[in-house]
């Protein structure tokens, strides 16, 4: 049997779980309503899905905020929370493939990406958080003998946790990690788009031991149940991830509801900037093509702009375009696939006309530009490079969020940085160099949450991951996102 026909085989024992997730019980909408989940391998309807709404929105946060003042949860020995969080990565583990397929199935992504990715570092994620649970230390304020002042954290209450279809199950993980480890009740909202390892995730949880109402899973549109959410007056904090424009929109509603909290990381258009020393051109290219077509170019902190020194331009262009050969769109239920599809046809369309919005304004295509696999039923793009690119042009300022990479050429470091700069967003940036002093001098001139140097990839859940400017506001992953799903608390006691 082929490594094909196995995993044929394994999609027909599936079970594509299509309810939503409440008070410890999958249940439909209370409407009854119901949306198609479309794989966009091959537009293959995989599901229906309920379709959640505000009523369904109000039961799943009654359900949170019973479970979070009852205190079974928030109040259990920390040590028995971290039980049940490693119990639960330790069910992920033995569903690894079943979890794969479905993050597979429902994102396009390439089975083997979601096996060696995906899925163990979502894995990681909950073990890496499970471990804070008995590690998070109050404080001792400086004071004179006759006084106490305790600072305390408190885990902030009910908190909605609303995800992005391009990580899903990675995201997710990253969200209800630090939020249940600090003692949270949670309502996560999957994106319409890939909602069926997050709801897997819920059952799973429910059988490692995490009681009745600390986690739902609300399936449903962002306009209906995801600003239910942002608006619902007893939802202490909304932690998302996903669009600039949407994250604006929490902003909004908390302040028209609650003053709720808000955690946002809401994407970039990040720098690579290339200077003429790099030891090895041909290892930068083939790792800057890896950094922007992996996922399909659907990576908030992917390198999408190439900002390269004059002199090496045109030979830094033909690399890229070279090892694009490398990344071309495939089977994603294919092993030996690089490269799947991109979400669904409404990103497609999006991505190619951003292609062709290029090329009106001045833009080459040294690579790529068109789509690719239209005989399969599903959505697949070319991997793309435009060379000639101005910094003022829509594809060098707009998060295009597909297997795309602009190149602009520089000619020193000061205009490198003005031109990593000139974006409205923060989030990542990489730069290559030989030149330790202008490693660390361009590092700490750039606007970015996280910046890589020589390599485009360079975190792991020990380091903090978020943004500048209009990327976001707050951390995800290591300790430091712990801080946003807590409260902090100042005990003063007269002795």
């Amino acid at each position: 049997m082929t490594a094909q026909q196995d995993i044929a085989k394994s999609i027909a024992a599936l079970s594509f779980p299509g309810q939503a997730f409440i008070n410890g019980k999958y249940v439909n909408a209370v409407s009854g309503k119901t949306f198609d989940c479309e794989s966009p391998i091959d537009g293959r309807i995989l599901t229906k899905v309920a379709a959640c709404d505000a009523t369904d929105a109000d039961i799943a946060v009654k359900a949170a905020r019973a479970a979070f003042v009852k205190g079974h949860w928030r109040n259990m020995n920390p040590f028995k929370r971290k039980a049940i969080m490693l119990k639960l990565a330790e069910l992920m583990a033995a569903h690894a493939e079943e979890l794969a397929l479905l993050e597979t199935l429902d994102t396009g992504k390439p089975i083997s990406d979601a096996r060696a990715v995906d899925v163990p570092s979502a894995i990681q994620s909950i073990q890496f958080y499970a471990e804070t649970c008995d590690k998070q230390y109050d404080e001792l304020a400086p004071r004179k003998p006759d006084s106490l002042a305790m600072i305390t954290r408190e885990p902030i209450g009910v908190v909605a946790a609303v995800i992005p279809w391009n990580y899903p199950l990675i995201i997710t993980a990253w969200k209800i990690g630090p939020a249940l480890a600090t003692g949270n009740s949670v309502v996560l909202k999957p994106a319409e788009q890939s909602p069926l390892t997050a709801l897997r995730i819920a059952e799973l949880a429910a059988q490692a031991g995490i009681p009745e109402g600390v986690l739902n899973v609300l399936p449903g549109y962002g306009e209906q149940v995801g600003q239910a959410l942002g608006r619902h007056m007893d939802v202490d904090m909304v932690a998302f991830t996903g669009s600039t424009n949407v994250g604006k929109l929490f902003l909004r509603y908390a302040g028209e509801s609650n003053m709720k909290h808000v955690a946002l990381e809401t994407g970039g258009k990040s720098p690579n900037i290339i200077f003429a020393d790099t030891p090895d051109l041909d290892a930068c290219a083939a790792n800057s093509a890896a950094g922007i077509f992996y996922n399909a170019g659907q990576t908030c902190n992917a390198p999408s702009r190439i900002i390269v020194e004059e002199s090496i331009k045109d030979q830094f262009v033909e690399l890229v375009a070279k090892h694009a050969a490398s990344w071309q769109a495939g089977d994603p239920l294919n092993p030996k696939t690089a490269m799947g599809s991109v979400i669904d046809k409404g990103q497609m369309d999006r991505v190619l006309g951003y292609i062709e919005t290029g090329k009106n304004e001045g833009a080459k295509v040294a690579a790529g530009g068109k789509r690719e696999m239209t005989e399969s039923g599903g959505y697949y793009i070319a991997p793309t490079v435009l060379s000639a690119v101005r910094n003022d042009m829509r594809v060098a300022q707009e998060e295009i969020f597909g297997p795309v990479v602009v190149s602009i050429s520089f000619k020193g470091e000061e205009e490198a940085v003005k031109i990593a700069n000139d974006t409205i967003y923060g989030l990542h940036a990489t730069i290559w160099t030989s030149d330790l002093k202008r490693a660390h001098t361009v590092a700490r001139a750039i606007d970015a949450g996280t910046v890589t140097v020589n390599n485009a990839f360079g975190s792991d859940i020990t380091t903090p991951f978020g943004g500048y400017k209009q990327s976001g506001i707050g951390r995800d992953k290591g300790v430091h996102a712990l801080e946003k799903y807590q409260q902090i608390k100042t005990t003063y006691i007269q002795l």
